[in-house]
């Protein structure tokens, strides 16, 4: 399987912008997520998708790959489309690497990779939750699988509901999963991800994945035991720091 993973990086951001090219111990941010992304065995190449030429100057500069794409994609699964479209060769899926995560595992890309078989139209990984505080948090969404490790539903709100216990015992009841949001998708599919309208669950729960499953694909759930370290402002910049440089 010929594999693309691609970083989308935007330059606006509302609670940090310019965060792609914040510095992070001598590096910036993309450069980092770029290097650990390269990690990953099982990825054909890595590309950054942009829509800034600040950025696309400085993945250059330091001697990756990258793509300029359209500053009106309303997703990362959009900016992907285009980024493979403008990539040469062929790839039968590609990988979407989130560009806020400085320190990503090349491990759960390849673990992701591994069930690319040609038949899997999409994958994402999941964690199983242990803490409390992460079961009831509405920011972290959670995934719901079947006996296939396919996922049934996402919601930000703590799912399944544990009737007759405490929900101070509901970890002790049941396994629930966090959704990390790295996706692989097949290429065909991805193309046709983005002819869909937004779905009436995606608007309920702002989640963009809802719109696939509400439209009949399937998603293949990957568990992993590595967790994702997001940075969304700068304060989380200065916690991921303290915790990995």
């Amino acid at each position: 399987m010929q594999i693309l993973g691609i970083i989308p990086a935007r330059y606006a951001s509302t609670r940090f912008p310019a965060k792609a090219l914040a510095d992070i111990g001598g590096k910036t941010m993309i450069r980092r997520v770029y290097e650990q992304a390269l990690q990953a065995g099982k990825l054909s190449k890595v590309v950054v998708a942009t829509d800034d030429q600040r950025i696309m100057d400085h993945v250059l500069d330091f001697g990756g790959q990258a793509v300029m794409t359209s500053e009106n994609h309303q997703s990362g699964t959009d900016r992907c489309y285009e980024a493979l479209t403008k990539t040469d060769g062929h790839y039968d899926y590609v990988i979407n690497i989130q560009g806020d995560e400085p320190f990503i595992s090349p491990e759960p890309i390849d673990s992701l990779a591994q069930e690319l078989n040609g038949v899997t139209e999409l994958a994402t990984l999941v964690k199983i939750i242990d803490q409390e505080d992460l079961l009831f948090n509405v920011n972290v969404p959670k995934a719901v699988l079947n006996i296939r490790n396919e996922v049934m539903y996402f919601s930000r709100q703590t799912i399944p509901y544990i009737r007759n216990h405490e929900a101070g015992e509901w970890l002790k009841n049941h396994v629930f999963y966090k959704h990390i949001g790295i996706y692989a998708y097949r290429s065909d599919v991805l193309e046709a991800l983005t002819r869909l309208p937004v779905s009436t669950l995606e608007k309920a729960e702002a989640l963009e994945q809802l719109r696939w499953l509400e439209n009949g694909y399937a998603i293949k759930a990957v568990i992993t035991n590595d967790d994702s370290h997001g940075v969304d402002t700068p304060e989380d910049l200065e916690k991921v720091s303290k915790k990995f440089l």
